[in-house]
């Protein structure tokens, strides 16, 4: 009996061997495998694309609203130096918005006059809404504030941000100053 029982375990190990040596089922594996990391090349291509069409994205609202700041600005380079200031009205109004009242050039002694005409002149105007290139909607807000330097005459710092109008977030701020040679 004992010789027999020695073969059984010799031909069982016989064909855990071939098993072991056999490559059947390597072909489904080594698919599964393969598809795991097309999958994880695929997914990140994915993400590069959304993160690219982010970034153009704001990159084109940040444009945007740079031709808008630098037409607002023209519009002060135009002017005669005494006449670069805020409509009173239009700035009673802006300085009731939190936005507008909260931003760095804020402050309370803006530069302000009465400007003529109905409506307004853009250039008055302390907060307005613009249509930018895109066909978007942003808000012009300017600031004027007159600062004499130590030794020096007195000069307007005119600062313009422009917001998204949906979201408020600013997306450009230019300033620019005009001393009494101007006009």
């Amino acid at each position: 009996m004992p010789p027999l029982e020695i073969w059984t375990l010799a031909a069982d190990e016989r064909v855990v061997k071939a098993r072991l040596r056999s490559e059947q089922g390597f072909g489904l594996i080594e698919l599964l495998i393969s598809m795991v990391m097309l999958n994880v090349g695929i997914l990140a291509l994915v993400a590069a694309f959304n993160s690219g069409a982010l970034a153009m994205q704001r990159a084109s609202q940040t444009s945007n609203a740079s031709v808008l700041a630098d037409k607002q600005l023209e519009l002060y380079r135009a002017l005669n130096w005494s006449a670069i200031a805020l409509h009173t009205a239009s700035k009673t109004t802006a300085d009731a918005n939190t936005t507008y009242a909260g931003d760095s050039a804020w402050s309370t002694t803006q530069v302000t006059t009465t400007c003529s005409g109905s409506p307004v002149a853009d250039q008055c105007n302390a907060m307005r809404t613009a249509t930018g290139p895109d066909g978007d909607s942003y808000r012009v807000d300017t600031y004027i504030v007159s600062e004499t330097p130590p030794n020096g005459r007195a000069v307007k710092r005119v600062t313009v941000v422009i917001r998204k109008t949906s979201t408020l977030k600013a997306l450009s701020r230019v300033t620019s100053t005009f001393d009494q040679s101007t006009g």
